[in-house]
């Protein structure tokens, strides 16, 4: 199911992947902020349609807005588990990182919080981070 909400016109392109950060200070005042902030913070989604109305914005490049349908996609993430399974719906705990991190939003995607059920929708294999191997999975939750 498509969810309708705004991006920088510069960036309405259909295929367009993005995460959403959450809402930004200067947007508090904006009469499209309710559409601008409507999806969830942390999670990543792909433009599946751009539609024709555009609207004025203090942010974005360009000083417009387009309205956009998008519809959510899996997170990457490394799990520290001994064995994964496709489909499986486990609770997401955080690693303890000890050593630099190539790509840390793969341990810690933002908005993904402590305890959350996580589905897990892909295993992309393994992969080495450090001297320690994980799974690369694409999750959902």
């Amino acid at each position: 199911m498509a969810i309708i909400t705004l991006v920088g016109k510069e960036l309405a392109k259909e295929g367009l992947e993005f995460q959403y950060v959450g809402p930004l200070m200067e947007c508090r005042a904006c009469k499209l902020k309710n559409v601008c902030f409507n999806l969830d913070e942390g999670k990543w989604y792909r433009v599946v349609k751009v539609r024709d109305k555009e609207h004025e914005c203090k942010v974005h490049e360009g000083g417009k807005v387009v309205t956009v349908e998008v519809e959510e996609i899996p997170v990457p993430l490394l799990l520290d588990v001994k064995t994964v399974v496709e489909g499986e719906v486990i609770e997401y705990h955080r690693m303890n990182c000890h050593g630099e991190c190539d790509d840390p939003t793969l341990c810690r995607p933002i908005g993904l919080r402590d305890g959350t059920k996580i589905k897990i929708v892909k295993i992309e294999g393994k992969v080495k981070c450090g001297n320690k191997e994980f799974y690369k999975v694409l999750v959902t939750w």
